[in-house]
Formats: structure tokens, sequence, C-alpha cells
């Protein structure tokens, strides 16, 4: 469920989600405890920031668990012990995308990875929320953890292993940015749809993502040079 993923245009993104200054920069192979880029809402004001990916909770007194927070599955937002505080105080955020990363498990038996993006968007956000949670010594933490949901078509077929198979991120329309950030809470689960296939593109990409020190453009770049996957042309 979307543990690598990729934001290549940080100026972009800056006059998408109508914010500015913001500490972003870009990275084509964002993994789990980075900090990475988030659009929330202070005192009525959109602003970019910075936050850790994998949510510590309040509670865990600034500790991450133990257990994986990096995708918060949308079915149980109201009831996961992580999640649920943040989803009943309104602590929902974007966090800033340009594409992700998911595997597939081929006939060969081996995981094979693919790049995935959109053709009606450059930059886009995933439905997120944030937590912040203190150190011992007063130390604050604050942390991200986007939402995940039933793939669409593209998406069931390409993410085939895993613990959750068959899920991708919920990927905000731009006209939902607002529900999502400030919405009810029936307002911001009505922001949440599986993204069209249609205006999805995916093709496979080589092995090098797998390692996170790995970061640069040509990670994205086809394997062979060719797509194997539905509707390649795209952005990128």
């Amino acid at each position: 469920m979307c543990g690598r993923y990729i934001i290549a245009q940080a100026a972009a993104a800056e006059r998408y989600f109508q914010v500015h200054g913001t500490p972003w920069s870009p990275s084509y192979n964002v993994a789990p405890t980075q900090p990475v880029p988030v659009v929330r809402v202070r005192k009525g004001v959109r602003v970019g920031e910075n936050l850790r990916w994998g949510l510590i909770p309040f509670f865990a007194r600034g500790e991450p668990p133990k257990f994986s927070t990096i995708n918060a599955r949308i079915e149980t937002l109201a009831e996961a012990a992580s999640y649920r505080g943040p989803w009943e105080r309104g602590q929902r955020c974007i966090q800033v995308a340009s594409g992700f990363y998911e595997w597939h498990l081929g006939a060969d038996g081996k995981k094979h990875p693919f790049f995935i993006h959109l053709n009606d968007q450059e930059v886009f956000g995933f439905a997120a929320l944030w937590d912040r949670s203190f150190k011992p010594d007063g130390t604050v933490v604050e942390s991200v953890v986007h939402i995940t949901m039933p793939g669409n078509e593209l998406m069931r077929d390409i993410h085939n292993t895993g613990n959750h198979p068959h899920r991708m991120p919920a990927i905000l329309r731009a006209e939902d940015h607002e529900a999502w950030l400030t919405g009810s809470k029936e307002e911001a689960l009505a922001a949440l749809a599986p993204y069209p296939s249609d205006h999805m593109v995916a093709w496979e990409v080589s092995q090098r993502v797998n390692k996170p020190e790995n970061n640069d453009e040509t990670l994205i770049e086809p394997v062979a040079g060719e797509a194997t996957a539905p509707g390649a042309k795209g952005l990128f």
C-alpha cells in the first residue's frame, strides 16, 4: 500500500496548492520516516510544511510504534487507536506527491516495481491525517499518515502482493481539497473515492527503487525504455 513515492515539482506543487515559502524539495524516492511535504490549515490559512511520514500518535510520547503507520485504511479510520484521535479532532492534511511506486508479483514469482502517476494533474495529493506527540524532554514530533482504499481497476491489477493487496492511496481531486482540509467529517469522507483508472498511467521501473538511498530521476524511467502497463503516455 504505497510505501514509496515522488515529489518532482516542488515549485509547481506550491502553485497548485496555493502555498508559499515551503521547505519542500524534490525527491524521486520518498521513504517512510523521512520528512515529507504536506498542506494543512493553520488559523484559517493554508501552509506547506514537512512532517515525518509514519504517524506517531499523541499518546506515544514521541516514540514510533512498533507497527507500520505510513498507511491508514479508510475502513478503520474511526476505530484504529492510532488514527481515531486525529480523525475525531479534524487533523486532516494533504500529503503532496507527483507519482508513486507499487509492486506487482509477476508470473516469475518476483516483485516488480511500477511507477504510477496521473495524466490530468502534474502534482496531486493523498488524503492524510497528522498528529502531534511530545517526548519526555518536551520535544515536539509532528507526523503524517495517508489513507488507503480499495483500488481501481488499474491498481487492483498492479498491486497484487503484500498483506493488503488490491488497494491504492486516496488521491484527492482538486475540487475536493477544501472539503478534506476544512469540511465536516461527512464532507471529508465524501471526498474520498478511487481515482479513475483512465486518468492514471503506469509502467515497470528498475529494481533500483527498492533502496531509498537511490534517489534520482532515472528511477521513474520505464524498464528497457518501454511501457509495460496500460496507458504509458503521461506527463513525464
